[in-house]
């Protein structure tokens, strides 16, 4: 799976992760939990290796639902995005989206070219919903999502408690296909 777009002058591909993506996805997810609070996890809760992230990788890529992108401006990592498979059965026409992406790589288009691409492959495969979870404080990221379609299904209120005793509500949201 591979797509590409114009950034400006640079060219933007997103493409099924390798294991040798592995590190890099880590690193990502690492720097991305310490410069955002909007993730689920501080960077010292991520304690998976890389050949963790390797098994990873090679489950999503052998998955008939989930899918995985990785992200690379002219060649540089900006992040990857997801569709993540639910688990029983019953929850099989719908997948639950995710996106890390490099805070220097927001408000570019990159996030809304990753999730363009999120709801094709979703419609490809048949699936009927998208989930996702959003907090409530990340109000580009909420913006974006109602411009796809998703609506707002309901709040949880003091979802994420920060290390400074502070905490975030979450905002669930659904887009149907």
């Amino acid at each position: 799976m591979e797509y590409k777009k114009k950034i400006g002058e640079e060219t933007l591909l997103l493409r099924s992760p390798e294991e040798s993506d592995a590190e890099e996805m880590l690193n990502c997810l690492k720097t991305v939990c310490g410069e955002t609070r909007f993730l689920l996890k501080d960077p010292d809760e991520i304690t998976f290796t890389v050949d963790d992230e390797k098994n990873f990788i090679n489950a999503v890529n052998s998955s008939k639902i989930g899918v995985m992108l990785v992200g690379f401006l002219n060649g540089e990592y900006v992040g990857h995005c997801s569709l993540s498979e639910l688990g029983p059965k019953r929850f099989s026409h719908r997948v639950d989206l995710g996106i890390s992406l490099y805070q220097k790589f927001t408000g570019l288009g990159i996030g809304t070219f990753m999730i363009e691409k999120l709801i094709e492959i979703a419609k490809e495969k048949g699936l009927e919903q998208i989930t996702l979870e959003v907090s409530a404080e990340n109000k580009r990221a909420v913006a974006i999502y109602k411009k796809f379609g998703f609506e707002i299904y309901g709040t949880f209120p003091k979802n994420m408690k920060y290390k400074d005793g502070t905490y975030s509500d979450v905002i669930w949201m659904m887009k149907e296909l």
